[in-house]
């Protein structure tokens, strides 16, 4: 699981790199197809047998929020510093316990209740609405971070019935897809470097997502869960290291409660799944 949030760390790291020189949807499309290129290529031999799917509607709709929240984070890259949008960012986890209670009907108790609302308060301490900071683009990880959650829940339902790697072949075919068509206007053809770069773009992102995978099939989800929050550490030293963006004390507060709202109800639920199997 770490590795895999370093690897998504580094990804995003060189996608803000990559959009001071390129428009956040070719970057997007560049993560998309070069982790499309990755996955034919490992999964080839099987690809007859993963792309059938009984639930081709929730597929689509997975992958679709999947890609919003790709290119809201992505785009927030452009316009915040790294550790700033990702703290933010930090909130699915809280909004997937609330979205949980919303359409699976799971008990919505004062605990859950006040780790939603101080993940909320932690965003919203990072990104200050009315100081100077703020901008209508601080909400873009907000934005993201629910587009995340909703993923995560739509996951939850074909895990039922799907195999993983269908739901990730299909999350890779769909989202390379939507992005060719969308870059067409802003597309800029990149030079033999910056190509190198978009197709170890993917390949990072792509490595990642089996890491994840991976580490979910060795562990229970609730026992490794809380090292994803590690990614607010490795944003922190890519921004100081790559950028020269060191976070101010507001910053790192905001990241400390969302940080700590989500570790709090993550502890909740593990002590209630643990209560019901007793």
């Amino acid at each position: 699981m770490l590795g895999a949030i370093f690897l998504f760390s580094a990804m995003d790291a060189t996608a803000k790199a990559m959009m001071d020189r390129y428009a956040p949807m070719q970057v997007v499309w560049a993560r998309y197809a070069g982790m499309m290129a990755v996955v034919a290529l490992i999964l080839a031999p099987r690809l007859g047998p993963l792309l059938r799917t009984r639930r081709m509607g929730l597929q689509l709709l997975r992958s679709a929020f999947l890609f919003s929240a790709t290119l809201a984070f992505f785009t927030s890259l452009s316009r915040m510093e790294i550790a700033a949008a990702t703290a933010v960012m930090q909130v699915h986890p809280v909004l997937l316990t609330l979205g949980a209670t919303l359409l699976l009907r799971e008990p919505l108790g004062p605990r859950r209740i006040f780790g939603i609302v101080m993940a909320l308060a932690g965003a919203l301490i990072v990104i200050r609405p009315g100081a100077d900071v703020f901008t209508p683009g601080a909400l873009l990880p907000l934005v993201a971070g629910a587009c995340y959650a909703s993923y995560a829940l739509t996951t939850r339902f074909l895990g039922r019935d799907e195999p993983i790697l269908t739901s990730f072949l299909y999350t890779a075919i769909i989202g390379t897809i939507v992005a060719s068509v969308l870059t067409v206007p802003v597309w800029q053809t990149p030079g033999p470097g910056d190509a190198a770069i978009f197709l170890g773009l993917g390949a990072v992102g792509a490595l990642g997502q089996f890491l994840l995978i991976r580490s979910l099939t060795l562990a229970e989800a609730g026992a490794v869960a809380p090292f994803g929050y590690a990614g607010v550490v490795f944003a922190t030293l890519w921004g100081v290291v790559a950028f020269g963006e060191v976070p101010d004390g507001w910053t790192i507060l905001g990241a400390l409660v969302i940080v700590g709202a989500g570790v709090y109800v993550w502890h909740r639920e593990t002590r209630a799944r643990a209560a019901v199997a007793a």
